[in-house]
């Protein structure tokens, strides 16, 4: 099986601490590589991480206040150093085109990769790719600013036991799932009778926002949400005069929108410990889990 993870490239907001730096997060998805929010020093990061940076296929801005795209320019151009023969495609808000282009373009260098960009207009379906479906959903930050969610296409699997009752076997197999259904010995054998659907999983992103649906319905039934919670409980009125969350509130979306797994990030760089933003969302929604710098999740089927 391919590697399915998520790792945390950084989980501080808009000022870095000596242990946290600007956010990052890279998804890696079977054959995809995933990455959201580059922020100031993200190709460092990978290094630190151990992970290379040619893994990355697709990146994703959700908006473009500086701690979530800073590092952009920078992993375009490592990108270019290390030339990937693989497409970038950049998804990002149609309005930020010209900070896109600042900062695809910010200095001196001789482009050989090839970026296909996808400015975002509007909400919606955005892109759909062999095996993956991307969505984007506007939140309420003050700019155009998105979510993103990113679904699997539902898949055939098969059952061994059924199959060989049915005596589908070798070639017949491919047959069948191709055709919908084979004939043997003159008894005809349909693909619903020796299969099932495996429904595709979901990953949610929903960074900088104040509590709006929205936000519980870019991550309805995501088998993980990775989610902002710049602030704890006690300091909801920055949360609510800066447009963010808290733990407590991120929690809620992840349990309104029934989600499996809360990873919490973003936090203001007045918090040394992270962990109390894991006790607090736990208290809401029990499966929630706090961020840090080379954390690593699992994304298993």
């Amino acid at each position: 099986m391919s590697v399915r993870d998520l790792t945390i490239l950084g989980c501080s907001s808009q000022q870095p601490t000596r242990l946290r730096n600007h956010g990052a997060y890279l998804l890696r998805w079977n054959n995809e590589g995933f990455l959201f929010d580059p922020g100031e020093g993200t190709q460092r990061q990978f290094i630190f991480a151990d992970i290379a940076p040619p893994t990355v296929t697709r990146i994703f801005v959700s908006h473009f206040h500086g701690d979530h795209c800073l590092g952009l320019g920078s992993m375009l151009m490592r990108l270019n150093l290390d030339r990937v023969t693989h497409p970038i495609h950049c998804y990002y808000p149609a309005s930020g085109k010209a900070y896109f282009d600042r900062l695809r373009f910010g200095t001196i260098y001789h482009e050989q990769i090839e970026v296909i960009e996808h400015p975002v207009e509007k909400e919606g379906l955005v892109d759909r790719f062999e095996g993956f479906t991307v969505e984007a959903y506007s939140l309420s930050h003050g700019v155009d600013n998105l979510a993103w969610r990113i679904t699997e296409d539902d898949s055939i699997k098969f059952d061994k036991e059924k199959l060989h009752s049915a005596g589908v076997k070798g070639a017949l197999v491919k047959e069948l799932e191709s055709a919908g259904s084979v004939v043997i010995d003159g008894h005809k054998v349909c693909l619903e009778d020796v299969s099932w659907v495996r429904k595709g999983d979901t990953f949610a992103v929903v960074i900088d926002t104040k509590y709006t649906k929205k936000a519980i319905d870019a991550a309805r039934g995501a088998k993980m949400l990775l989610c902002e919670s710049t602030y704890l409980e006690e300091h909801k009125d920055l949360a609510t005069k800066h447009l963010h969350l808290t733990a407590k509130q991120a929690a809620e979306i992840a349990k309104q929108a029934e989600v499996e797994k809360l990873i919490l990030t973003h936090y203001s760089a007045r918090y040394k410990d992270v962990s109390l933003f894991e006790e607090e969302a736990r208290t809401v929604f029990p499966n929630s889990f706090a961020g840090d710098d080379f954390m690593r999740f699992s994304f298993d089927r």
